[in-house]
């Protein structure tokens, strides 16, 4: 089955380099990274320095401060880059079928911060002083289900959660059920806020996390000095909508998606296949939906976490699908590592990339690793001409899921 044509039509973020698209691509552009000393609470006890942290969220934009007695950070960031995304998009919600209006959008963790705060409340308090709000707070799929009832969506509403591959995921969901005429608009994407002492502290004990002081050179993927992602925290969420639903509503049209591909390792909780066979057959199945030759890819948006078990195997998947010329970079880099958030907002910055005709940069990374063969870029950007891009996303429990986006030309 051929399907629908599906387009991206806005989208909405907040990140460490911006709380709009436009913010957020200059900062790309311009090489502004912002990952930084944290902030939020002590740290002393650990190693771990930097965390790209929110900063200056908008909040009074579209939230007063009783909505922090129903919602969990997480939840604020999905349902602010929600509504700037209908807002981008031009979407009016009271001319759409809202049967066939949906809402995917995914965390990989959820409201941590609440979990951490009520279990800690309980632990000094009993269990009788749990906050009421405690579990609808801390739901990973109440983003969507908080999206949801503030525009009210009426169609699909679920959450995809496959740990770093959750957005993605969400996205490539989204995708599906346009391109088989089960919906006409998703709101798709994720959001996380893990910047909390157990996020940290549990990455931190897994020895996942950077130990390196200087935060220019803390998220450095593909170098030879890297040594754990750093954390990030933000949303994004996109438009996505069949072609003939955006074209009737006289809708700019800013990509389309053209594939999609999802698998699993099955090798091990945390580490992916060392030669990253199941990394490539994601993107294998991606360029098979969008039957695309590997040579007509002229970008990756790499997962690229700075860690030096997935970067090699990513490597290797990126080499052995697409050969060693495509030009390949990680934006964790200026924001550090989002979670299940990051495909969203890696998708937005693929976008932007195919619109502006711009590569941005892997900041912070000096000199590639010896086992490095893919074409990473990094010292400056790159002016290019891209026409279909991949944004890759791995996550423990092996999840591999892979989106191809083609550059909007006016056809069609």
């Amino acid at each position: 089955m051929t399907g629908n044509r599906v387009v991206i039509t806005g989208y909405g973020v907040t990140s460490p380099i911006g709380h709009t698209p436009e913010d957020f691509w200059n900062s790309l552009y311009e090489g502004r990274i912002g990952i930084k000393p944290i902030t939020k609470f002590d740290v002393s006890e650990i190693e771990v320095r930097n965390a790209g942290e929110i900063q200056d969220f908008p909040f009074e934009k579209y939230f007063v401060k009783k909505d922090t007695n129903r919602m969990d950070l997480y939840s604020l960031y999905a349902l602010y880059a929600a509504l700037e995304a209908l807002e981008h998009a031009g979407l009016d919600m009271n001319q759409v079928n809202r049967d066939r209006t949906g809402v995917i959008v995914s965390s990989g963790i959820g409201g941590l911060q609440e979990l951490e705060e009520q279990i800690l409340r309980m632990g000094e308090r009993g269990m009788k002083r749990i906050k009421p709000m405690f579990i609808p707070k801390a739901l990973s799929n109440m983003g969507a289900g908080n999206i949801a009832l503030k525009i009210g969506a009426q169609g699909v509403c679920k959450s995809v959660t496959t740990a770093c591959a959750s957005a993605n995921d969400a996205i490539g969901e989204a995708f599906r059920e346009i391109k088989y005429g089960h919906q006409d608009v998703i709101l798709a994407g994720g959001s996380e806020a893990t910047i909390t002492q157990i996020g940290i502290g549990g990455f931190n004990a897994l020895t996942a996390l950077s130990t390196t002081e200087d935060p220019a050179r803390a998220a450095i993927p593909f170098d030879k000095d890297r040594n754990g992602f750093v954390m990030g925290e933000g949303a994004g969420v996109l438009v996505i909508e069949s072609l003939e639903h955006a074209q009737q509503r006289g809708a700019r049209i800013l990509a389309e998606i053209v594939g999609y591909g999802s698998n699993c390792d099955a090798y091990h909780m945390t580490t992916p296949t060392p030669d990253g066979s199941g990394a490539a057959k994601a993107i294998k199945l991606a360029l098979e939906e969008a039957q695309l030759e590997p040579a007509a890819v002229g970008y990756v948006n790499a997962h690229g976490t700075s860690t030096q078990a997935n970067e090699k195997g990513e490597s290797q998947a990126i080499v052995a699908v697409l050969g060693k010329e495509v030009p390949v970079s990680s934006t964790k880099s200026f924001t550090g590592h989002l979670l299940g958030a990051a495909g969203a907002v890696e998708a937005i910055a693929t976008i932007e990339t195919m619109r502006h005709g711009f590569i941005p940069k892997t900041a912070g990374t000096r000199e590639l690793s010896a086992d490095i063969e893919a074409n990473v870029i990094y010292g400056q950007g790159q002016e290019a001409a891209v026409h279909y891009a991949l944004s890759n996303t791995f996550g423990f429990g092996g999840h591999n899921a892979v989106l191809a986006f083609k550059r909007w030309e006016g056809e069609g």
